[in-house]
């Protein structure tokens, strides 16, 4: 997990960012460590990819990947201005990316608005640059969307849930929704890979509001 230095809590601008570099800093592994499917593309024909940011992306990754229909889960960085960021660089808050989890799924065995209801219901979706102890910008909640049915799917997802939440007490939902094409992803390295695969009873950090989502289901493989 990736803590902020203190800073004021705001995203930065483009010139405030670190200049980055052209290529990654590190290898990613090849395979996932649970799953056993590559990490990065070409995926198989007929897979859908999906990019989900909502808190420390140690414990967001495991709820993807337990979810059936899910093939491969991948820990990275995205909606930022530093191409190819590394941790230090992040914790500044200064590159403007959040902690992504990229699922690339099935969608004849999990929607994407089955990935959705996982989604909202695993954080808080009103707690702006903070997910419970975790504060910054980099824990912010965020959906990068990959297709225009993607975008109306999340928004129409975000106003059904909005409508629960807000019966139950809760506030306005602080989720970006953006387009992934506009965001690069940039893979985390590594450490953060299936890091609770390795670290089965390490630090997680997600909570979610118990306020259940009326869209889709997802269902768990329990691995």
């Amino acid at each position: 997990m990736l803590f902020a230095r203190g800073r004021d809590l705001r995203l930065p601008t483009p010139d405030e960012a670190p200049l980055g570099r052209p290529a990654p800093a590190y290898e990613v592994p090849e395979r996932h460590a649970v799953l056993g499917t590559p990490l990065q593309g070409p995926w198989p024909q007929g897979l859908e990819v999906g990019d989900f940011a909502l808190g420390c992306f140690w414990g967001a990754e495991r709820r993807f990947w337990q979810t059936a229909g899910v093939w491969t889960t991948v820990t990275g960085f995205q909606g930022g201005f530093t191409p190819n960021p590394v941790d230090d660089e992040i914790r500044t808050g200064l590159t403007g990316h959040a902690e992504t989890v990229r699922v690339v799924f099935d969608p004849a065995k999990v929607s994407y608005s089955g990935l959705l209801k996982l989604f909202w219901e695993s954080h808080d979706p009103t707690q702006g640059f903070r997910q419970g102890n975790d504060v910054g910008t980099h824990v912010r909640s965020v959906l990068f969307t990959h297709s225009p049915g993607q975008a109306a799917a999340a928004e129409a997802s975000r106003d059904t849930y909005q409508k629960a939440l807000s019966v139950s007490g809760y506030g306005r939902i602080t989720t970006e929704i953006l387009p992934a094409e506009e965001y690069p992803f940039y893979p985390a390295r590594a450490y953060h890979q299936q890091y609770l695969n390795r670290n089965p009873a390490g630090y997680c950090g997600l909570g979610g509001t118990g306020v259940s989502c009326p869209t889709g289901a997802a269902k768990s493989t329990g691995g």
